[in-house]
């Protein structure tokens, strides 16, 4: 986080929350009160002091006052930053580069979600076929488009189904995922709510 954050946190310590302001959507961009957010020092301010508690649930730290983020999706929204034909490469809305991944899926609706050591996160659909370039099958082979799409959809009905994806040096194995599932697979709050009798402020 920022310094002058940390100060304001110490500073003032008992600011109440603030819920139902700030979303982040599929494509990994911020929104206030459903308006997108464009300035780009702000986006930036943002992604720097973006943060989740330990009940799972994420938020921005504007000073001393906590933000809470309503997600559609997931907490991070990744970006392929690689080249075409280079080892895939990706990014989240706050502009970090994750190690590794933990696991990845498809879900019903053809959504890759990746699940790394920052956190899950929702691959943006405009990167979906270049995400899909580093799908290889049992032998490291790239499967050609007409298997790949069988392969998905196998995946899709819940199959177990021999389709890893390559990424920074090694391969995860593709499960299924149900994206009414994503919160609970991974442990966070989609939309944090004030507990019941504390102070809120909105």
């Amino acid at each position: 986080m920022d310094d002058h954050v940390l100060r304001g946190m110490a500073k003032w310590p008992n600011v109440p929350a603030v819920y139902g302001w700030l979303a982040l959507d599929r494509r990994g961009q911020w929104l206030i009160k459903g308006e997108r957010i464009t300035n780009p020092v702000v986006v930036d301010f943002i992604g720097r002091n973006y943060e989740r508690d330990a009940d799972g649930r994420w938020f921005f730290q504007n000073g001393p006052q906590r933000v809470f983020v309503s997600l559609e999706y997931a907490p991070f929204v990744f970006r392929v930053t690689s080249a075409v034909s280079s080892p895939l490469e990706l990014c989240t809305q706050t502009r970090v580069k994750p190690g590794g991944l933990k696991g990845a899926y498809i879900d019903e609706h053809g959504a890759i979600v990746v699940d790394t050591e920052l956190g899950p996160g929702l691959v943006d659909d405009r990167d979906l076929d270049a995400v899909a370039g580093a799908l290889v099958d049992a032998k490291g082979r790239q499967p050609d488009d007409d298997a790949l799409d069988v392969m998905i959809e196998c995946v899709q009905g819940g199959e177990d189904v021999p389709l890893w994806l390559e990424y920074g040096g090694a391969r995860v194995k593709i499960g299924s995922l149900e994206s009414t599932e994503a919160p609970r697979r991974f442990g966070f709050d989609p939309r944090p709510a004030a507990p019941h009798g504390h102070p809120e402020c909105n």
